[in-house]
């Protein structure tokens, strides 16, 4: 923290005499992801499926296909990790029979983009949906969010079930406990908020998956940890009081990442019924 505390105080230095340089400094660490690169042993994982490179605008997209006779799942991890982070469940899914995608997120794994947002990631998702026709959508964190902004934008008819594992409900949360994090004065604020609505084209506010759920049909299981010290417990309970049809999965002591075989059953056995 104090790292980030220092990082912080430097760029409200900067937003004293240039509030438009602050808040591109401080936008440009939101967005850079530090890990998420494939090292050796999952690398010798991901090889094990057919490798596959789309494409979103000239932005190279990389995908990993294990082909089977049933549903098809595409498996969409979240920040600052890759595809492998499905290598607990990937086999089990084979076995079941089922065609499994994984793609890599911008500015991760093998994919390309030298930063990573939302609206991007959602694009990346279109692409792969157009490509392999998913019928069950399985998003982590982030990896969930930029997935129910994707269902929200395109409306895919083919995507019949969404499972939400340790989702944010609302992109101005995510970036506020980054402001408190760093540290950073009203100022600086500000000019991150300005920042993203020129690049991007969003409001900070508009940006929830609670707004966006309201026009998705498919079904939902969300499945969220008490003890998440990542995206609160609360941010799920929201997610299913809006989202039409869900289940709400609690559990307890999994944290974030949510590696447990009981998770795993949970998604096995929604996505069979």
């Amino acid at each position: 923290m104090i790292i980030q505390k220092l990082i912080g105080f430097k760029i409200n230095s900067v937003s004293l005499f240039s509030s438009k340089l602050a808040g591109r400094m401080a936008l440009f660490l939101f967005t850079k992801p530090l890990k998420g690169k494939i090292n050796e042993e999952q690398s010798d994982f991901l090889d094990s499926a057919f490798h596959e490179e789309l494409n979103h605008q000239g932005t190279p997209i990389m995908t990993y296909r294990w082909l089977g006779n049933k549903k098809t799942v595409l498996l969409v991890h979240g920040w600052e990790s890759n595809s492998a982070r499905w290598r607990a469940i990937i086999p089990e899914l084979q076995a079941k029979g089922h065609t499994v995608i994984a793609l890599d997120a911008p500015a991760h794994g093998r994919s390309g983009s030298r930063r990573f947002n939302a609206l991007l990631y959602a694009e990346f998702i279109n692409e792969a949906t157009k490509r392999f026709h998913p019928e069950i959508i399985v998003g982590h964190s982030v990896g969930g969010m930029a997935s129910v902004y994707y269902l929200h934008k395109y409306q895919p008819p083919s995507v019949k079930k969404v499972v939400l594992l340790g989702a944010p409900s609302e992109f101005s949360d995510i970036i506020s406990r980054y402001f408190l994090m760093m540290g950073y004065n009203k100022k600086t604020i500000n000019a991150i908020k300005k920042r993203i609505k020129d690049k991007y084209g969003i409001e900070v506010d508009d940006f929830s998956s609670v707004k966006h759920l309201k026009t998705i049909l498919s079904e939902g299981l969300i499945i969220h940890d008490k003890t998440d010290p990542i995206i609160p417990y609360e941010d799920a309970v929201l997610i299913n009081s809006n989202f039409k049809n869900s289940t709400l999965i609690t559990t307890e002591g999994f944290g974030h990442s949510l590696y447990d075989e009981s998770v795993s059953n949970h998604i096995y056995h929604f996505i069979e019924s």
